[in-house]
Protein backbone atom coordinates (compact mmCIF):
# COMPACT_ATOMS: atom_id res chain seq x y z
CA UNK A 1 0.00 0.00 0.00
CA UNK A 2 1.16 3.45 -1.21
CA UNK A 3 1.22 6.41 0.83
CA UNK A 4 -1.50 7.92 -1.01
CA UNK A 5 -3.82 4.81 -0.59
CA UNK A 6 -2.83 5.52 3.47
CA UNK A 7 -4.00 8.85 3.31
CA UNK A 8 -7.36 7.84 1.69
CA UNK A 9 -8.02 5.23 4.39
CA UNK A 10 -7.95 7.63 6.89
CA UNK A 11 -10.24 9.98 5.30
CA UNK A 12 -13.67 9.78 7.21
CA UNK A 13 -16.50 9.36 4.39
CA UNK A 14 -18.78 11.68 4.08
CA UNK A 15 -16.65 14.67 5.51
CA UNK A 16 -15.45 15.76 2.22
CA UNK A 17 -12.45 14.77 0.68
CA UNK A 18 -9.52 14.87 3.23
CA UNK A 19 -11.33 16.66 5.74
CA UNK A 20 -11.55 14.99 9.16
CA UNK A 21 -14.31 16.27 11.43
CA UNK A 22 -13.51 17.76 14.75
CA UNK A 23 -14.52 15.64 17.69
CA UNK A 24 -17.63 17.34 19.86
CA UNK A 25 -15.39 18.06 22.64
CA UNK A 26 -12.77 20.15 20.78
CA UNK A 27 -15.50 22.06 18.54
CA UNK A 28 -17.28 22.79 21.87
CA UNK A 29 -14.02 24.57 22.75
CA UNK A 30 -13.28 26.16 19.67
CA UNK A 31 -16.78 27.70 19.82
CA UNK A 32 -16.38 28.55 23.13
CA UNK A 33 -13.28 30.58 22.58
CA UNK A 34 -13.74 34.10 23.81
CA UNK A 35 -11.77 35.86 20.80
CA UNK A 36 -14.35 33.70 18.01
CA UNK A 37 -17.54 34.60 20.57
CA UNK A 38 -16.47 38.67 20.32
CA UNK A 39 -16.74 38.03 16.58
CA UNK A 40 -20.48 35.76 16.22
CA UNK A 41 -21.72 37.17 19.32
CA UNK A 42 -21.46 40.52 17.87
CA UNK A 43 -19.21 42.12 20.95
CA UNK A 44 -16.08 42.74 19.35
CA UNK A 45 -14.83 44.66 22.50
CA UNK A 46 -15.02 41.95 24.36
CA UNK A 47 -17.63 43.97 27.10
CA UNK A 48 -20.76 41.97 26.65
CA UNK A 49 -22.04 38.04 26.23
CA UNK A 50 -18.45 36.89 25.15
CA UNK A 51 -16.70 36.98 28.19
CA UNK A 52 -19.33 35.55 30.45
CA UNK A 53 -19.59 32.26 31.44
CA UNK A 54 -22.98 30.52 32.40
CA UNK A 55 -22.07 31.28 36.27
CA UNK A 56 -21.23 34.66 35.67
CA UNK A 57 -24.97 35.04 33.59
CA UNK A 58 -26.50 33.67 36.34
CA UNK A 59 -25.33 36.48 38.71
CA UNK A 60 -27.61 38.85 40.14
CA UNK A 61 -26.85 42.38 41.62
CA UNK A 62 -27.29 43.17 45.50
CA UNK A 63 -29.46 45.71 44.30
CA UNK A 64 -32.00 44.26 42.66
CA UNK A 65 -34.23 42.84 45.41
CA UNK A 66 -34.31 46.81 46.49
CA UNK A 67 -37.52 48.82 47.76
CA UNK A 68 -36.18 51.99 47.66
CA UNK A 69 -32.71 53.86 47.06
CA UNK A 70 -32.08 56.49 49.75
CA UNK A 71 -29.06 59.27 48.62
CA UNK A 72 -26.12 59.74 51.62
CA UNK A 73 -22.91 61.24 52.37
CA UNK A 74 -19.74 59.37 53.04
CA UNK A 75 -18.87 59.65 56.57
CA UNK A 76 -15.14 58.73 56.00
CA UNK A 77 -13.55 61.97 55.34
CA UNK A 78 -14.03 65.72 53.98
CA UNK A 79 -14.28 64.72 50.31
CA UNK A 80 -17.93 63.86 50.90
CA UNK A 81 -18.35 61.32 48.36
CA UNK A 82 -22.17 60.86 47.15
CA UNK A 83 -23.73 57.46 48.16
CA UNK A 84 -26.97 54.95 47.15
CA UNK A 85 -28.21 53.09 49.73
CA UNK A 86 -30.15 50.32 48.74
CA UNK A 87 -32.81 49.38 50.86
CA UNK A 88 -35.37 46.02 51.62
CA UNK A 89 -37.82 46.05 54.27
CA UNK A 90 -36.25 48.54 56.01
CA UNK A 91 -32.91 47.11 56.15
CA UNK A 92 -29.61 48.23 54.21
CA UNK A 93 -28.74 45.52 51.59
CA UNK A 94 -26.18 47.38 49.98
CA UNK A 95 -24.17 50.61 48.87
CA UNK A 96 -22.84 52.14 46.34
CA UNK A 97 -21.48 55.52 44.30
CA UNK A 98 -23.74 57.94 43.40
CA UNK A 99 -22.94 58.71 39.67
CA UNK A 100 -24.80 62.13 39.77
CA UNK A 101 -22.12 63.33 42.43
CA UNK A 102 -20.19 66.13 40.82
CA UNK A 103 -17.43 65.04 43.47
CA UNK A 104 -16.68 61.56 43.37
CA UNK A 105 -18.97 60.42 39.72
CA UNK A 106 -19.94 57.42 41.40
CA UNK A 107 -16.75 56.07 43.22
CA UNK A 108 -15.79 55.00 46.28
CA UNK A 109 -12.66 54.24 48.42
CA UNK A 110 -12.24 51.01 49.99
CA UNK A 111 -13.99 52.49 52.91
CA UNK A 112 -16.59 53.71 51.28
CA UNK A 113 -17.87 50.76 49.62
CA UNK A 114 -17.80 49.05 53.14
CA UNK A 115 -19.63 51.73 55.26
CA UNK A 116 -22.64 49.50 55.02
CA UNK A 117 -21.13 47.50 57.82
CA UNK A 118 -20.92 50.93 59.98
CA UNK A 119 -24.71 49.78 59.89
CA UNK A 120 -25.15 46.46 59.99
CA UNK A 121 -21.85 45.35 61.78
CA UNK A 122 -22.75 42.79 64.56
CA UNK A 123 -20.16 44.70 66.73
CA UNK A 124 -21.59 48.19 65.98
CA UNK A 125 -21.90 50.17 69.41
CA UNK A 126 -25.44 51.52 70.36
CA UNK A 127 -25.27 53.32 73.35
CA UNK A 128 -22.29 55.41 75.13
CA UNK A 129 -19.56 53.48 76.69
CA UNK A 130 -17.74 54.68 79.68
CA UNK A 131 -14.65 53.42 82.05
CA UNK A 132 -14.50 54.97 85.08
CA UNK A 133 -10.36 55.71 86.25
CA UNK A 134 -9.65 52.82 87.60
CA UNK A 135 -11.81 50.53 86.24
CA UNK A 136 -11.43 47.48 84.35
CA UNK A 137 -15.05 47.27 82.42
CA UNK A 138 -16.95 49.84 80.10
CA UNK A 139 -20.23 51.16 81.31
CA UNK A 140 -23.40 52.05 79.15
CA UNK A 141 -24.33 55.44 79.72
CA UNK A 142 -27.62 57.86 78.12
CA UNK A 143 -26.78 60.05 75.87
CA UNK A 144 -28.04 63.29 77.46
CA UNK A 145 -25.92 62.13 81.06
CA UNK A 146 -22.77 61.19 79.14
CA UNK A 147 -23.32 65.28 77.26
CA UNK A 148 -23.73 66.83 80.83
CA UNK A 149 -20.59 64.40 82.29
CA UNK A 150 -18.74 66.02 79.45
CA UNK A 151 -20.42 69.98 80.36
CA UNK A 152 -19.93 69.46 83.54
CA UNK A 153 -15.97 68.57 82.96
CA UNK A 154 -15.04 71.09 80.77
CA UNK A 155 -16.17 73.85 82.87
CA UNK A 156 -14.54 72.61 86.11
CA UNK A 157 -11.63 72.48 84.20
CA UNK A 158 -11.34 75.53 82.46
CA UNK A 159 -12.09 76.83 85.65
CA UNK A 160 -9.06 75.53 87.47
CA UNK A 161 -6.36 76.02 84.59
CA UNK A 162 -7.68 79.52 83.67
CA UNK A 163 -5.35 82.56 82.97
CA UNK A 164 -6.24 85.32 83.39
CA UNK A 165 -2.25 87.22 82.74
CA UNK A 166 1.34 86.51 83.21
CA UNK A 167 3.60 88.74 84.99
CA UNK A 168 3.02 91.02 87.51
CA UNK A 169 2.59 95.03 87.11
CA UNK A 170 3.66 96.99 84.28
CA UNK A 171 5.36 93.82 82.76
CA UNK A 172 2.19 91.53 83.11
CA UNK A 173 0.96 90.28 79.54
CA UNK A 174 -3.20 89.69 79.26
CA UNK A 175 -3.42 85.77 78.65
CA UNK A 176 -7.20 84.93 79.27
CA UNK A 177 -6.46 81.28 78.35
CA UNK A 178 -6.69 77.82 79.64
CA UNK A 179 -4.43 75.09 78.34
CA UNK A 180 -6.14 72.02 80.27
CA UNK A 181 -8.87 71.66 77.42
CA UNK A 182 -8.03 71.25 73.72
CA UNK A 183 -9.84 70.33 70.69
CA UNK A 184 -9.23 67.93 67.60
CA UNK A 185 -11.47 67.35 64.99
CA UNK A 186 -12.46 64.78 62.75
CA UNK A 187 -12.23 64.71 58.85
CA UNK A 188 -15.98 64.99 58.08
CA UNK A 189 -15.81 68.79 59.57
CA UNK A 190 -16.30 71.33 56.34
CA UNK A 191 -14.59 74.73 56.77
CA UNK A 192 -18.22 76.07 58.31
CA UNK A 193 -18.48 73.52 61.28
CA UNK A 194 -14.45 74.42 61.91
CA UNK A 195 -15.65 78.03 62.00
CA UNK A 196 -17.82 77.51 64.41
CA UNK A 197 -15.63 75.51 66.32
CA UNK A 198 -12.91 77.69 66.84
CA UNK A 199 -15.16 79.99 68.02
CA UNK A 200 -16.58 78.63 70.57
CA UNK A 201 -13.30 77.58 71.76
CA UNK A 202 -11.28 80.21 71.47
CA UNK A 203 -13.85 83.04 71.33
CA UNK A 204 -15.67 81.41 74.36
CA UNK A 205 -14.11 79.12 76.29
CA UNK A 206 -10.39 80.43 75.70
CA UNK A 207 -8.91 77.21 74.24
CA UNK A 208 -5.56 77.71 72.44
CA UNK A 209 -4.85 74.43 71.09
CA UNK A 210 -7.71 74.06 68.71
CA UNK A 211 -6.56 71.42 66.03
CA UNK A 212 -8.52 69.27 62.30
CA UNK A 213 -7.11 66.09 61.62
CA UNK A 214 -8.62 66.78 58.17
CA UNK A 215 -6.06 65.67 55.26
CA UNK A 216 -8.30 67.63 52.49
Amino acid sequence: MDARTRRRDRRVPGSGEGVRPLPSRAFDLVRRWPLLRQVTEGDPLGLGRSVQSPSTRALRARTVDADRVVGSICPYCAVGCAQHVYVKEGEIIQIEGDPASPISRGRLCPKGSATRSLVTGSRRELRVKYRRPHGSRWESLPLDRAMEMIADRVIATRAQTWETRRGEGAQAVPLNRTLGIASLGGATLDNEENYLIKKLFAGGLGVVQVENQARI
